[in-house]
């Protein structure tokens, strides 16, 4: 089974760490499934080379990079046609809007099975919004569309996909590889904290659905009514909103207490320094920081959104709030904080539920929604 899977990305987060780990299952063989021959192709506006092009390549992965000048440069249809036929590709896997509507604007659906997977969407800025729209035209082609939660499928279906071409499926997690001490350490100094000093940390895109907002304005609350030891923030990511966040830090008399780490390839490290966990966010799929963070060991608040309702479970493996009830989630966040038989419990039942959340398992149903889509 020969697949090329498209990534639209420059860092290996989202989607990406998903192919890359079915990209190791394939490498290692799997007996009793068909050995699939994955290769990767991924587009540039001029970066010779970025993390995730890097990443590929350290894994010995095929791979091809299409240049465009602009967006929607039709210039990248020969160059797309060009990969599907040079790979021998029996199957395209599309893994972003853009993708998406790429594979069905150059028609490789018309000579290739295709299979989308649907990671929901943002709202960040117009070009999002228009790509998003154009999903509308896009995935009802598809032969089969994947998504991150089932929170979406009613989504998809009012997209005029049909139900029986849509799979639910969940991204997968790795045991989590324990952090040195000496790199610990280094990064509690680096981050000038000391050893009394407590770490709130949320690791996303600084972007508006995400809830950083919400975030700040709880942490704000957290540490009007709790004293020692002292706490900080520490967000992890990278986006547009960064600017609102770092001002809105500044009014709230923050700026001392919230450290803003920007995009980090390793985030390892930063939950092995972590009291909690927090995902603040107003719509998610399937969250693949919310499965590291509970791989890590780290208790775990988060606002009940998209498909993180079929990960955790409130008071077994997290605690859950509404979106947007940011009383409620400071009162998660300070029990946490608080009351350590309630993390140990909640921890213990988090490494349970990514114990099943296996890249092997990952890999099996993938390949099975493939054969679906080839026998179609």
């Amino acid at each position: 089974m020969r697949v090329l899977a498209m990534i639209e990305a420059r860092f290996v987060t989202g989607s990406a760490k998903s192919v890359l780990e079915f990209a190791r299952e394939a490498a290692s063989g799997h007996p009793g499934l068909p050995k699939v021959d994955l290769s990767i192709v991924t587009f540039s506006r001029g970066e010779s080379e970025t993390s995730l092009t890097t990443a590929i390549r350290d894994m010995g992965v095929s791979l091809d990079i299409v240049t465009e000048r602009h967006r929607f440069d039709r210039g990248v249809i020969p160059q797309l046609h060009a990969v599907v036929e040079n790979r021998r590709a029996d199957l395209v896997w599309s893994n972003s809007v853009k993708s998406h509507f790429l594979v069905r604007w150059a028609g490789l659906n018309r000579s290739r099975a295709w299979v989308a997977f649907h990671h929901g969407y943002t709202t960040t800025d117009l070009k999002m919004r228009i790509y998003n729209k154009l999903d509308r035209w896009s995935l009802p082609a598809a032969d089969r569309v994947m998504t991150s939660s089932a929170a979406f499928v009613q989504e998809l279906q009012r997209g005029n996909v049909h139900p029986s071409r849509v799979h639910v499926q969940h991204m997968p997690i790795r045991p989590f590889k324990l952090v040195c001490e000496e790199r610990i350490v280094a990064l509690r100094r680096e981050l000038a904290l000391d050893k009394r000093t407590r770490v709130l940390l949320s690791v996303g895109r600084l972007s508006q659905e995400k809830g950083h907002a919400d975030l700040i304005q709880v942490f704000a609350k957290i540490r009007e009514c709790s004293g020692a030891p002292p706490l900080r923030l520490v967000l992890v990511g990278e986006g547009p909103e960064r600017l609102r966040i770092e001002n809105l830090c500044r009014k709230l008399n923050l700026t001392g207490s919230v450290t803003l780490a920007g995009h980090q390839d390793i985030v390892d490290p930063y939950y092995a320094i972590a009291d909690a966990f927090v995902l603040p966010s107003h719509s998610e799929g399937s969250p693949n920081v919310l499965l590291e963070a509970m791989a890590a060991g780290v208790p775990v608040a988060a606002t009940a959104v998209g498909g993180v309702p079929e990960i955790a479970s409130s008071g077994k493996n997290a605690l859950l709030v509404m979106r947007g009830d940011t009383v409620g989630l400071a009162f998660a966040v300070t029990q946490l904080l608080s009351d350590q038989a309630l993390r140990d419990r909640l921890v213990s039942s988090a490494r349970e539920t990514v114990f099943r959340k296996t890249p092997g398992a990952y890999f099996q149903s993938i390949v099975s929604v493939f054969n679906e889509a080839l026998q179609q």
